[in-house]
Parts: structure tokens; C-alpha cells; sequence
């Protein structure tokens, strides 16, 4: 436990640095097949993952997160994990094979067989990594997760854009969402060096499949919360459609999305060793809180002022009718960035029937937004989704926080400094590009901006809001690692 601070930081840094690698590679992936491809390709395999989507909840039904979030687990109880793992991917992959034709009928497009039926394998790739990187997170070992995740992302990009290359299509793109649980559980089982036994009976997990069931229930909710826009976009707008709104969706939220999945990572594990020790917790939560921030406001900032330059530098020309979606997602975005972190802390602590709650509530909220909204197409989904994320912040806070050792003064006091410190650099942007941007051609007026937008909240941040203090302590455990480290490989 001595040690749970450096680890905690350490890794957290790991993941990040590959986080932000992984999100240059992903647009850069992106900018690439989206000039390579049409967006009908996009919407095709689009309208079978908004749907398969769904089972990716299934895939390790919450026993990842079981085998962390527990404080003692034996080597019998994880080969039994790991075999239940195995049958469910199974089950999921040979599910995708049954429903195929329906999905190819529900949106009218017969050629959604045969994509159904190769995107199922993923989940039986995915199976049986669960349990080795679920060590791996034990362990801390998340330089060595970030270093697998970055490698797999290579491999699956490089093979997306042969094959959109060679005009393989919209199949370029499955075999791109294929082949990254391939790689990655390939990458788990090398580094984990951990090889499962045969499964044996009274070990002791039901405790384990009761958190992961309904960690998986409320995943299973979130999910079809979340995407039922695009099926219903898909479904009554069509595939260009989808498409057009899938990739303003996916800017919007890859910096959000991605950067918490790592930090949630990390934050899960430690907080997880810290359930007993609330004091402790407090700290290390709204220290992580404040740190997923300061890296994700700037980012949906930005693509909220400046959406028709990111669209055209990042996407190109065709796809300019992303370029408004983009603008009325990004408050969607921003109070993701500020409520997920929340789900660490509730998770950590064993309030997985929290989580559930919360998520019954919310979607019936985000159903009836999509109604209204779909009749004006993707921009009316885009804008009632919003509105309703933005209504609901402050309730979900309050009820996230009840009965543990954070508060709402805790929560808001903590997000009000990269909040504030992101908007006057946002303004500043948008003042500088009012006076000299319009002179320059897009690529250029996007550098300028979004400069002008990070040094702004970088110096406001640091100097203004008084975090300086936090990013030197963090800075300081790093330093003092690559010292000892320096001293030990002189002494060898």
C-alpha cells in the first residue's frame, strides 16, 4: 500500500502518454479512411455495431472488473473467471451468426449478413484476454497495458487502410474492429505469462458474478441508452446519414471517451485498493477528477468553436455536413467528461446498484429526447441530446456522491478551474480568430486556434487557478522514479 501513490502515478502517466499517442493515431486512421471511403461505408458497419453493440456488454460480463475491484483473489477463482469468460464469448459470437439476417432486414440491407457474422468473432477474441488483463491492472502494470493497446491500435489501422486501400471497402473497416481484440489479447497473454487451469467447483466467485452481473446490466442499459440514436438515425435517415452523424459523434467524444477509459483504468485499480481508507479516497479521487479534466475540457471546447475547421482539416470537404452535428454534441460531451469520472468512485466502492439506478432513470430521459429530435434529422438528435445531458448534470452528481466521502461542493469546486480556465482560453481563441483567422486557409486557422485555446488554459490553469501546486507534485514522483531507476542501472 506504501507504494500505491507512485504506482497510481506512474502508471496513470503511462496510460496517458499512450492514450494521447493512440488518439493521434486514431485520427490519424480516421483522416485517412474517411478520404479512402465513402460514409455509407462508415453507416454500414455503423448500423450492425449500433446494434452488436449491445453484446460487447456481454463480452466479460463485469468479471474483469470483479477480479480488480475484489482484495484477495486466488489463482483457482480467476481459471474459473477465465472459463466462464471463454463460454460467454462463445455464446456472443455464435448469437451474431443467428441474428444476422434479422439485422440485415431490420435496416434493409442484405448486405449486413455477412458483416454480422465476421464482427461476432471479435467477441470470442475478446474472451480471452479478459482475465490476463485484469492481472495485468492487479498488478499496476499499466505501462506495459498501454504499450499493448498501442501496438494493437498500429496493427488494426495499418490493416483498415490497406485494405480501404486495395477497395476492399467497407470491409476494410471490419477487419479493423476484428483485429484489434485479436491483437490486444494476444499482447495480455504475453506480458500476463499466466496460463489458466482447468475449472473447478466451490472457488468462491458468486460474490464476483454478482458485481459483475450487475456492472454488466448497467453497462448493458448505458449502451442501448446511448446508441439507440443511431439505430433509430440508421433505421428511418439511412446509412449516409448515420454515417455523417457516427463521425461527429466519434470526434466529439474520442479525447473524452478515450482519455477517461485510461484514467478509469487506473483510477479503478487504486481506488479499488482504497475503499476501507476514506480519506485517502477523497484524495486520490478529486486529484484524478481534476487531472481527466484539465485534459479533456480543452479538446470539446475547441470543437465546439472551431467545428467547420475540424471537420475540414480532419475529415475533408465531403464531410462538411458533420461539421454543425459536431457543434451540438459538444455540450453532450463536455458533461460526460465531468460525470464518468464518478463511476470509478461508485464502482470502486461497491455501489454498482447505484450505478444501475442512475442509468434507469437517465434513459428514459435520452429515449424521449431522441423522439423529438428525429424528425429534424441528425441535427434535431444531436441538439435534444444535449439539452437533456445538460439538464441532468447536477441531479447525477448529487445522487453519485450521496453517502460517500465526496461532496457536491467537493465535485463542483474541483471541475470549476479547468471549466473556467477552458473558457476564457476558448474565448481568447475566438477572439483572435475573429481578428486574424479569416485571412488564413483552414489548416493553418485550426493551429492558431487551438494554440491559442491550450497555452491560454494552460497559463490561466496554472498560474490563475492556483493548480500549479498539484501538476509539481505530480511531477515530482516522476522525476524521483527515473532517478532511482538511473542509480540502479549505473550500479549494475
Amino acid at each position: 500500500m506504501k507504494d500505491l501513490r507512485e504506482k497510481t502515478i506512474r502508471g496513470g502517466f503511462a496510460r496517458l502518454v499512450a492514450q494521447g499517442l493512440n488518439f493521434f493515431l486514431r485520427m490519424g486512421s480516421l483522416m485517412v479512411l474517411a478520404r479512402l471511403l465513402e460514409p455509407k461505408d462508415f453507416g454500414l458497419v455503423g448500423m450492425v455495431i449500433a446494434v452488436t453493440g449491445v453484446l460487447d456488454l456481454l463480452k466479460d460480463f463485469g468479471l474483469g472488473a470483479a477480479a480488480i475491484q475484489h482484495t484477495n483473489v486466488t489463482e483457482e477463482q480467476i481459471s474459473n473467471l477465465f472459463w466462464v469468460n471463454i463460454l460467454v464469448g462463445a455464446f456472443l459470437a455464435l448469437m451474431c451468426v443467428a441474428v444476422s439476417p434479422l439485422i440485415a432486414s431490420f435496416y434493409h440491407e442484405p448486405r449486413l449478413v455477412k458483416v454480422t457474422a465476421v464482427l461476432g468473432t471479435g467477441f470470442l477474441f475478446n474472451a480471452g484476454g479478459v482475465q490476463h488483463a485484469a492481472i495485468l491492472q492487479r498488478q499496476m502494470r499499466f505501462t506495459a497495458l498501454a504499450v499493448i493497446n498501442t501496438v494493437a491500435i498500429i496493427l488494426a489501422a495499418a490493416i483498415a487502410v490497406g485494405g480501404a486501400i486495395e477497395g476492399y471497402g467497407y470491409w476494410a473497416l471490419v477487419a479493423m474492429t476484428v483485429t484489434l481484440p485479436l491483437a490486444m489479447t494476444v499482447g495480455y497473454w504475453i506480458a500476463a505469462r499466466w496460463v489458466p487451469g482447468l475449472p473447478r467447483k466451490q472457488t468462491g466467485i458468486r460474490s464476483m458474478m454478482r458485481f459483475g452481473g450487475t456492472l454488466t446490466l448497467n453497462g448493458l442499459v448505458a449502451y442501448i441508452v446511448f446508441n439507440l440514436d443511431k439505430v433509430l438515425l440508421g433505421r428511418f435517415w439511412g446509412a449516409a446519414a448515420l454515417g455523417i452523424y457516427g463521425r461527429a459523434y466519434q470526434l466529439i467524444n474520442i479525447a473524452t471517451h478515450d482519455l477517461n477509459l485510461a484514467a478509469g483504468e487506473v483510477g479503478f485499480s487504486a481506488l479499488s485498493r482504497l475503499q476501507d481508507d476514506p480519506r485517502r479516497l477523497k484524495g486520490y479521487f478529486l486529484k484524478g477528477y481534476s487531472l481527466v479534466l484539465t485534459l479533456t475540457l480543452p479538446a470539446t471546447l475547441a470543437c465546439a468553436l472551431f467545428a467547420n475547421d475540424a471537420i475540414l482539416v480532419l475529415l475533408g470537404p465531403k464531410w462538411s455536413a458533420a461539421a454543425p452535428i459536431l457543434r451540438l454534441l459538444a455540450p453532450m460531451s463536455l458533461i460526460f467528461g465531468l460525470i464518468t469520472p464518478l463511476g470509478w468512485l461508485m464502482c470502486s466502492i461497491g455501489l454498482v446498484g447505484r450505478c444501475l439506478k442512475i442509468g434507469l432513470v437517465l434513459a428514459p430521459l435520452l429515449i424521449t429526447s431522441y423522439v423529438i429530435g428525429l424528425p429534424y434529422g441528425p441535427k434535431g438528435v444531436a441538439l435534444a441530446y444535449s439539452i437533456v445531458m445538460v439538464l441532468w448534470v447536477v441531479p447525477h452528481i448529487v445522487w453519485s456522491v450521496h453517502g460517500t466521502p465526496i461532496s457536491l461542493r467537493d465535485v463542483l469546486l474541483t471541475a470549476s478551474r479547468p471549466l473556467a480556465s477552458a473558457i476564457v482560453g476558448g474565448a481568447l481563441a475566438f477572439g483572435v480568430r475573429a481578428a486574424y483567422g479569416y485571412s488564413l486557409s483552414p489548416f493553418p486557422r485550426l493551429m492558431l486556434e487551438s494554440t491559442v485555446v491550450l497555452v491560454t488554459f494552460v497559463v490561466v490553469l496554472l498560474f490563475v487557478a492556483g493548480q500549479k501546486s498539484l501538476f509539481l507534485d505530480l511531477l515530482s514522483v516522476l522525476r524521483r522514479r527515473s532517478s532511482v531507476e538511473e542509480e540502479s542501472l549505473a550500479s549494475a
